[in-house]
């Protein structure tokens, strides 16, 4: 008899010691979250987890009785990277969420896998208008070059400039840009003279500015990744474009709140079109940029960490709905349809297309308090993806 219980007890012990690790990931919520922590777009991926960090540190790391855990890895921004990363995630880590994908083509790789996985994938920073089309898992939370570069496109014209020489970079977002900058452009009554397209990786912009100056357009019209807008500006100066009377205008990526006040005065006067500035006048916009500045030794926030930031509260708010019932179905759902306030103001997840519609601000460099910022002067509200209003 005393056997009999010993082994029954034994028998329960070791079924509760098994049990338990699966509790215990059941009240785990993960999110892998995948990022170019190193390389040319190492900016973006500091930015995004700082972001990511402090949206957490403020609103707790526990959700819906789930306690919230954060997976980083960098992929470098190479796609084989990112899909590798991404599958590792979902099989071992069996993530929740997949976030983060600081380019195009990084997160058109993991597409696939979100699919067959059903796991809701939220891109915070890349921008190429059809990622939302790769899978009926994707949620972004980032921009579309087309959204800033129409704004451009339709300011330009007003302001007496007519003839543009368009300069992108080789890969989807500078396509887009290129694409509807010069339609809006041409529609409005101006005229792309030259497209140019530079290298995705260690581009050099010298030859093509030389080419842009014997051109004499009016503006250069200028698309580069966050991180590439710094060597633009130096290079524009080194070869006297503004000397020339060729005015530089821009997506906001260019002049990246993260890298302005490097570029010098130099930057000064440039006009670009973005959804966010860490100037930006709201209450709430103040805050984020103090909080961040904070807990980041004096970073200033860029595009990228609002991307991430308002990623995280989606996540959070998706959660929440669902109490963490329904995987990754329920999520999504619960993402779709979010509106709320942003540090770049209102926001709204699109239900049917799951991107992002947001306002469009116009803005000049200037300076304040000895420091170069993005200063608004303009808004066109609730613009939605012209790449998917067709």
């Amino acid at each position: 008899m005393k056997r009999r219980l010993f082994t029954a007890a034994a028998l329960a012990a070791a079924t509760f010691a098994a049990a338990t690790p699966a509790l215990a990931q059941d009240n785990v919520f993960k999110i892998g979250l995948i990022l170019p922590m190193t390389g040319q777009q190492a900016t973006t991926g500091r930015q995004i987890e700082a972001a990511a960090r402090l949206y957490m540190a403020q609103n707790g790391a526990t959700v819906a009785g789930k306690k919230i855990e954060l997976i980083v890895k960098d992929d470098t921004s190479l796609p084989d990277a990112t899909r590798r990363l991404a599958q590792e995630l979902v099989v071992n880590d069996k993530v929740n969420v997949l976030a983060g994908f600081g380019i195009t083509p990084s997160a058109l790789a993991t597409a696939p896998i979100a699919t067959q996985s059903k796991t809701p994938m939220v891109v915070m920073a890349a921008a190429t208008s059809s990622i939302t089309q790769a899978s009926p898992y994707i949620v972004r939370t980032s921009f579309t070059l087309p959204q800033v570069s129409v704004a451009l496109a339709d300011w330009a014209p007003k302001n007496g400039i007519k003839k543009v020489v368009t300069l992108v970079s080789d890969y989807g977002p500078g396509i887009d840009a290129e694409k509807y900058f010069k339609e809006r452009l041409t529609f409005n009554g101006g005229q792309v003279t030259e497209a140019l397209r530079v290298p995705l990786r260690n581009p050099d912009f010298a030859p093509f500015l030389q080419k842009v100056r014997d051109a004499k357009p009016d503006a250069l019209f200028v698309f580069v990744p966050s991180g590439a807008g710094a060597a633009v500006m130096k290079q524009f100066l080194e070869r006297g474009l503004d000397k020339a009377g060729i005015k530089l205008i821009a997506t906001g990526d260019v002049t990246d709140d993260d890298q302005l006040n490097d570029m010098g005065d130099g930057a000064l006067g440039v006009v670009t079109s973005h959804h966010y500035s860490a100037d930006h006048p709201s209450a709430l916009n103040k805050k984020f940029v103090a909080a961040f500045s904070s807990a980041n030794k004096g970073m200033r926030p860029n595009f990228m960490a609002v991307g991430g930031y308002d990623g995280m509260r989606v996540i959070y708010e998706a959660l929440k709905t669902t109490k963490g019932q329904g995987g990754g179905d329920a999520l999504l759902a619960a993402m779709k349809g979010q509106i709320f306030e942003s540090p770049r103001g209102k926001i709204f997840i699109d239900a049917q297309t799951r991107d992002i519609v947001q306002d469009v601000y116009l803005r000049k460099v200037e300076k304040k308090n000895g420091q170069l910022y993005n200063v608004e002067f303009d808004v066109i509200k609730d613009v939605k993806d012209p790449g998917k209003a067709k």
